[in-house]
């Protein structure tokens, strides 16, 4: 039987109740890396999260927070993100962006497909696909003289593209387990069949902008937000930009005892009746 203490509790005009040596279940926040963008916009990294995740007493759990994709990946096309890992939870890094008539890859969240070309009736076929229970596939690139795809999010799939306006990406999903609503997980916009026309706007949760013109200027595309696991915007070969890194966010009611030791200066915070412990880098967690 746990050992209990009593803590006083003013603003109750009671007490509560801490349990010293008994083991939580757990909710956990995971979203992996976003993806580079290309002509078409990115896929955002994999969103899960869940409650009641049983853990052992005593042993290190790993927790590794997946980095963007950037660089590119050796085929002149944007880079995958990177997996970010809980214990044996996994979430699959979003799909990079793909260029000229290329169909969008697959990931955490799919990559828009790439822009069409002027001959008749030539497309970029299909969005690539999500991940089930993860994420979202990316928009199509069909017709000819269309744009680019956006990339997936985790709540929405990305928008079809577009001739004068860059195809939107799909929207993140929310989440409140930090104690603050924050949207994750947004796909990056994919460019339109002429620069020189609309933006495509990131969807909200991170998701980068396209390349492409904001009234006044040809802007660059703009990078997925850090720690949102938000695809980057498409800018034609070679332009487009990164995918933001993921996160992991682990929490527990405030009853129990604080983890034993963490590894990766997670951030820790105690509000709300619960211990959260929110993770922008790479560690371990031992209750």
């Amino acid at each position: 039987m746990p050992i209990l203490s009593a803590l006083a509790n003013s603003s109750a005009g009671g007490y509560r109740f801490r349990s010293n040596n008994a083991t939580p279940t757990v909710e956990y926040l995971v979203v992996a890396g976003g993806g580079e963008g290309d002509s078409s916009g990115a896929g955002a990294g994999g969103f899960r999260t869940a409650t009641g995740f049983s853990v052992a007493s005593g042993t290190a759990l790993t927790v590794t927070v997946g980095a963007g994709g950037s660089g590119g990946d050796g085929t002149g096309q944007g880079a995958n993100g990177n997996n970010s890992v809980f214990s044996s939870i996994t979430s699959n890094g979003g799909a990079g962006g793909v260029t000229s008539t290329a169909a969008g890859r697959s990931g955490g969240s799919g990559s828009g497909a790439g822009s069409a070309t002027s001959n008749p009736g030539a497309g970029g076929g299909s969005g690539g696909a999500g991940t089930s229970g993860q994420g979202n596939a990316g928009g199509r690139a069909d017709g000819f003289d269309v744009g680019a795809g956006g990339g997936g999010g985790a709540g929405a799939v990305g928008g079809n593209g577009g001739l004068s306006t860059g195809a939107s990406g799909g929207a993140g999903t929310a989440s409140s387990i930090t104690g603050t609503s924050v949207t994750y997980a947004g796909g990056g916009g994919g460019i339109p069949y002429n620069a020189g026309n609309n933006f495509g706007v990131g969807g909200t949760g991170g998701g980068g902008n396209s390349r492409g013109w904001n009234g006044s200027a040809i802007i660059a595309a703009t990078t997925g937000t850090v720690n949102t696991g938000g695809g980057g915007g498409g800018g034609g070969a070679g332009q487009g930009a990164a995918g933001g890194s993921g996160i992991v966010v682990i929490r527990y009611a405030d009853t129990y005892s604080d983890a034993a030791t963490t590894t990766g200066s997670p951030t820790f915070t105690n509000t709300g009746g619960y211990k959260i412990y929110k993770f922008t880098g790479s560690g371990s967690i031992t209750f």
